[in-house]
Formats: C-alpha cells, sequence, structure tokens
C-alpha cells in the first residue's frame, strides 16, 4: 500500500467503509452541486481543466464529480487548451482571461468553479461574468482554499516558481501541468461579500475543514493539523465554499 494511503486509513478508520473520510472535502462539496442540479439544467464548468474523477477509485465521489449525463447542456471553459480534451463535457471553449466570454446572457442554471478562485486575476470580470452568464436564481458554486487557513497562507508564502516541485514531493496525484500560479485575491467571505453584493446575490458561503491538505506523508504532521483545527477559530479553516445564488431582477 502507499505510504499516502497506508497513513489516510490509519487516520480515517472509517476509509473502509465506502472508500471516503468522515472529511472528504470532494464529497462535502460535489453533494451539494448535486442536489441542485436538475435533468433540465444548464451548467457551466469554468476552469474544467482535463476533467474530473476518471481515476477515482472511490466509485461514490467519482459519481458526484463526474455531471455529465445529469444536466441537458454541460459547457465547460478554461484558459489552459486541455480543455478541449475533457470528456465530461457537451462542449468546450478555450477563453482569454479577463475577456467577455463567448456565451449568452442569463444562459446557465449553474456554474461550477473547483479550484478556480485562487488562480483569479481579476475578480471584478469574473464576478460581472458570472452576473450576466446565470440566469436569475441560479446558483454558482466554487471550492476554493481559504487565504487564511493553512493551504492558502502556505501557497502564499512560497513563491509560485516552487509550487509545482513542493507539490509534487507533497502529493502523489498532482501532476504538474495542473498546477498554475496562485493569487489568492478572492479567497476569504468577506471577499465574496464585497464583489458580489447582497443586493445581486443570496449568500450561502461557508468555511470548512477538509483531509488534511498535503501532509499524508507523515502521520504526525497530520495531527498536528488535527489539532490546530480543534484549537483555531473557523477563520483558519482550511476550504471556503462559495454558494451564491443570483436574484431576480
Amino acid at each position: 500500500m502507499h505510504p499516502i494511503a497506508r497513513n489516510k486509513a490509519r487516520l480515517y478508520p472509517e476509509l473502509a467503509a465506502g472508500g471516503f473520510t468522515r472529511r472528504d472535502g470532494t464529497i462535502a462539496f460535489y453533494a451539494r452541486v448535486n442536489a441542485l442540479l436538475a435533468q433540465t439544467s444548464r451548467v457551466l464548468d469554468f476552469g474544467a481543466g482535463r476533467g474530473r474523477g476518471h481515476e477515482d477509485e472511490c466509485q461514490f465521489r467519482k459519481s458526484l464529480l463526474q455531471l455529465n449525463g445529469k444536466a441537458a447542456e454541460i459547457i465547460g471553459v478554461d484558459v489552459d487548451p486541455v480543455v478541449t480534451t475533457n470528456p465530461n463535457l457537451d462542449q468546450a471553449m478555450i477563453i482569454e482571461p479577463s475577456q467577455p466570454i463567448n456565451l449568452p446572457d442569463n444562459h446557465f442554471d449553474i456554474i461550477v468553479a473547483d479550484w478556480v478562485l485562487e488562480h483569479l486575476d481579476d475578480p471584478v470580470w469574473f464576478a460581472a461574468e458570472m452576473q450576466r452568464l446565470l440566469k436569475p436564481g441560479g446558483w454558482l458554486c466554487a471550492r476554493t482554499p481559504n487565504k487564511w487557513g493553512l493551504t492558502g497562507v502556505g501557497a502564499r508564502l512560497l513563491p509560485n516558481r516552487f509550487h509545482s516541485s513542493m507539490l509534487h514531493k507533497l502529493s502523489d496525484t498532482r501532476q504538474e501541468q495542473d498546477v498554475f500560479p496562485t493569487r489568492y485575491r478572492l479567497n476569504t467571505l468577506s471577499a465574496v461579500r464585497r464583489y458580489f453584493p447582497e443586493r445581486l446575490w443570496e449568500q450561502c458561503s461557508y468555511i470548512e475543514n477538509a483531509e488534511p491538505p498535503y501532509v499524508l506523508r507523515s502521520v504526525a504532521a497530520s495531527r498536528m493539523v488535527q489539532l490546530f483545527w480543534r484549537l483555531s477559530p473557523t477563520g483558519f479553516y482550511t476550504n471556503l465554499f462559495v454558494f451564491l445564488r443570483k436574484r431576480p431582477g
């Protein structure tokens, strides 16, 4: 057994019951996305990349990750041309940063942006495009590191040029081509409220901890992170889950 898998099993014995832990952030996020999804939904996967879940050994998590077949339409956009190889999409588009997306106004019921907000250069542009593309009553669903969580603080202390090599040492699943520069300009609840004001958006966002990020090679380090979580206030939790509903009119 791989050391990370072995350590994970030691830290989370419930893993044997279904293949996922009680702190599985992917399940927490995509369970809520699936709850908002309908067969008639038009979905935009913003930052779709090469696709998610193809090699996931947990069938339950994989079933939540893959939205194709559950909605009327799934369009994926990304600045990386690799999006054209994504098998989960009905249509793939390459976009330019901070440029208008060539898609109609008020078209989508749900927009998913998974691990994207931390890479944004221009939150004003992003908020304006989300407002334009979503139907009234539609949902923006995003998962991103909390700026003041351990992952966010570590990423901002480490220069972007070292991210690929560090992630290669800490994770056995993250591919080098999937590591992009981080900005952390839309990674706090206060920033979400600033760029997505209450008069335009119903706010349902929250901060939560997932499995200890990038420390599963060491049981001792993982337990230190767990202790830090128990002692720290919510503002220092790891992940920011953004759920915003566009208000009518």
